[in-house]
C-alpha cells in the first residue's frame, strides 16, 4: 500500500468524478484522506461528496452563505440542458432504479436502440426517419459526454453499441423528482407535441 498522498486524491477530483472501479489509486486515497480533502477543498467554496456504497465521489460548489458578502467566485459552472437531454437523464434515472429493485446486479447496460427507443416516444413527429436518429444520437452524445453514460467495451448482441448508466446519476437526478416523473413525463409530452418539427 502506498504513503497517502493528498495531491494523488485532489487532482482527479478537480477533473471530474472518481470512480471505485475506474480510478483505483485516486479512491485508495481519497478514502484515505477523507478530512484532510475536505478541509482542502473547503478552502475553494468546494464540498467532496463521496458515496462509498454505489463507489463515486465529486466536487460541488458549496452553498453560499447569504450573510457572506465576500462569496468566492464559481468555480464548477452551472450546466444549462436542454429538455431533451433533461428527460433523457430523468428516463435514464427511472430505468436505473426499476433495476435496482429487481436486484438483477450492479451495472445497468442498455444497447444505444433501447435507449433510443426509452426517448423516441417523446420527440416532436417528423416524416424525417433520419434527423430523427441524429437528434436522438445528438442526445445520447450529450448525456455521454457528461459522464451519466459510459461506453462499455465490446459490443452487445447484434453489434450493438453498449452503455452502461453510471451510478452517480443518482444523485443529480434525486428520489423526489423520480417520484414525480410520472406526471412530468404527461407535461413534457404535451409539450413536445405542440413543437413544430422544423424541416
Amino acid at each position: 500500500m502506498t504513503d497517502p498522498d493528498l495531491s494523488l486524491a485532489v487532482i482527479p477530483l478537480m477533473k471530474g468524478v472518481v470512480y471505485r472501479d475506474t480510478h483505483e489509486r485516486a479512491w485508495q486515497q481519497l478514502t484515505q484522506l477523507q478530512p484532510q480533502v475536505r478541509d482542502y477543498v473547503d478552502v475553494l467554496g468546494l464540498q467532496v461528496v463521496i458515496d462509498e456504497a454505489e463507489g463515486y465521489a465529486y466536487l460541488r460548489q458549496r452553498p453560499a452563505d447569504e450573510d457572506d458578502a465576500e462569496q468566492l467566485p464559481r468555480l464548477i459552472p452551472r450546466r444549462s440542458l436542454s429538455l431533451h437531454v433533461s428527460l433523457l437523464l430523468a428516463l435514464l434515472r427511472k430505468k436505473l432504479a426499476e433495476f435496482d429493485a429487481q436486484g438483477g446486479g450492479t451495472r445497468l447496460v442498455l444497447t444505444r436502440a433501447q435507449i433510443a427507443e426509452m426517448i423516441r416516444v417523446f420527440m416532436p413527429a417528423t416524416s424525417n426517419e433520419a434527423r430523427l436518429i441524429d437528434k436522438i444520437d445528438e442526445h445520447i452524445n450529450k448525456v455521454t459526454d457528461l459522464g451519466f453514460l459510459r461506453q462499455v467495451k465490446g459490443t452487445a448482441q447484434g453489434g450493438e453499441q453498449a452503455l452502461e448508466v453510471r451510478r452517480i446519476l443518482k444523485a443529480f437526478v434525486d428520489g423526489q423528482w423520480l417520484a414525480d416523473l410520472n406526471a412530468k413525463l404527461s407535461d413534457y409530452a404535451g409539450l413536445l407535441a405542440g413543437e413544430e418539427d422544423p424541416e
